[in-house]
């Protein structure tokens, strides 16, 4: 091979032009006669049997030349982009400029942008704490509490609400019954809403055994065009009850449930667990907003290349995921009615978001000359063996060492970014002062009315919602991890 020229033209692009070594391409022509040979007939031959000389002068002298570029390009391109010094991304399109003992190929590349990035030290971010409470924890423990309930049959009292009613049930419009309107020892939680507005209500005070009417109104927004706004009775009958027990919150409850043996210890456990999961929250969204400070400080003039190669990423990643869960790009969009051209747009924002901090935090890798030790890399090989259960030398023959330092440089800049940033607590919401009342006959002001509860929650940060979470693609998921996980899926 032998590089010819290098052409910027422009936005992070270039022409290249290089030559096959001549000796090289007869090999790789004699290569593509022995693998069609034996397709072709030649008159005064068997088939299979005509030497290359006079298949050539029947059908061309370039018969072969089309198979032995394809062959010999790979190799011949690596060592062009190489002997150019270039960082190529997304795909070549190449052109044959001349076919004959030595072919000259020329091909228009996209390479890494030329990168700047300033006063990536110091980002001044918020942070959103948020403080656990009590009625956080009340909350967490009654959702325990209902999945251990007891279901208890009744068989002392009519339906009340809140029981389990199974019931069968058709439904009649003006005397007719109606699709859908049917059914048989159907459990119906009353006071769930399951059915109609109304329906629940007329169930209770029944006995088990009863048979009787449910007269209800359709919604005029009803699904079912026909039955909106219609009047319709539903011929009933009750054939069970049963009610959901709740066990009792005590240190029973907390041994059934936990490792502790005391209620309190039990509360004070989840309580604190979820402060972990709000500081767990309160960080991401630190780590995103210098994320996007980070986009907003990088200059560069980045190819398109680069972004559709990323979409295609995402869009491998998405089928990847599908097919983890026994579906695929195809069934998929036959339910959602995507197309990939839908999908892909809808990825193109993550996508170029991705593109853009790693550029960012490669420059700073630079900058800041992070290094990578053997152990550290090593430890890596174990976490993405371990993270998708794949033998540990299996991920190195899928990951190159390079691509893993590369990640892990990525990770150190973006630690800098985050040791170095100045975080400082979110504002509260400024409170509104009740306004001062006019004074009494006698001139003295009337106190001020005592702040509401939600007034000082507001005031505290309690009150506000938290910010929507959004997953920093630089710092939760490296390209190594993608590239196992693709090719893992592949294998199998």
């Amino acid at each position: 091979m032998s590089l010819i020229k290098k052409e910027s033209t422009g936005k992070s692009t270039y022409t290249i032009e290089f030559s096959v070594d001549k000796d090289v391409f007869a090999a790789a022509v004699d290569k593509a006669y022995r693998k069609n040979v034996k397709n072709i007939t030649v008159p005064g031959f068997r088939k299979g049997k005509a030497p290359k000389h006079i298949v050539e002068a029947m059908y061309g002298k370039g018969v072969f030349f089309e198979d032995a570029i394809n062959d010999c390009l790979p190799e011949a391109f690596e060592a062009a982009i190489k002997e150019a010094e270039l960082d190529i991304v997304g795909r070549p399109e190449f052109d044959i400029v001349s076919v004959d003992e030595a072919p000259v190929i020329s091909a228009k590349v996209a390479v890494k942008p030329d990168v700047e990035i300033k006063d990536y030290k110091g980002i001044a971010v918020e942070k959103n704490e948020k403080k656990a409470t009590d009625a956080d924890a009340d909350a967490e423990i009654e959702r325990t509490r209902s999945t251990h309930a007891r279901i208890i049959d009744v068989t002392d009292r009519a339906a009340q609400m809140d029981d389990i009613a199974n019931i069968n049930y058709e439904g009649f419009v003006d005397g007719v019954a109606f699709d859908g309107g049917k059914g048989e020892n159907h459990d119906l939680k009353l006071g769930s809403g399951q059915f109609i507005p109304g329906f629940e209500e007329q169930i209770v005070g029944k006995n088990i055994g009863d048979e009787f009417d449910v007269n209800v109104t359709f919604p005029e927004e009803y699904h079912a065009k026909e039955l909106a706004g219609k009047v319709a009775v539903f011929k009933c009958k009750l054939n069970s009850l049963k009610y959901s027990e709740l066990p009792a919150l005590d240190d029973d409850f907390a041994v059934d449930v936990s490792e502790f043996n005391t209620f309190a210890e039990y509360k004070a456990d989840v309580k604190a667990k979820i402060q972990q999961r709000y500081d767990s929250m309160a960080q991401s969204e630190v780590e995103n907003k210098l994320v996007e400070a980070l986009i907003e400080k990088l200059e560069a003039d980045i190819p398109e290349a680069m972004f559709a190669a990323e979409t295609e990423n995402y869009v491998r990643d998405y089928d990847t995921r599908l097919r983890q869960q026994g579906l695929d790009l195809s069934t998929y969009f036959k339910y959602t009615g995507l197309d990939l051209d839908k999908l892909r747009a809808q990825l193109r924002p993550q996508a170029e978001k991705q593109v853009k901090i790693r550029l960012a935090l490669e420059k700073i890798a630079a900058l800041e000359s992070v290094t990578v030790t053997e152990e550290a890399i090593e430890a890596e090989y174990k976490n993405i063996a371990d993270t998708y259960s794949v033998d540990i030398e299996e991920v190195k023959k899928m990951v190159n060492s390079a691509d893993i330092e590369a990640d892990l440089k990525v990770k150190g800049a973006m630690d800098i970014v985050k040791e170095s940033a100045v975080i400082g607590a979110a504002k509260k919401a400024p409170t509104k002062k009740a306004p001062a009342k006019k004074a009494d006959a006698e001139g003295a002001e009337k106190p001020a009315a005592k702040k509401t509860s939600t007034a000082k929650k507001a005031a505290d940060g309690e009150a506000k919602p938290a910010a929507k979470k959004t997953t920093s693609t630089a710092a939760k998921k490296t390209t190594t991890a993608k590239k196992t996980t693709a090719k893992k899926a592949d294998a199998e």
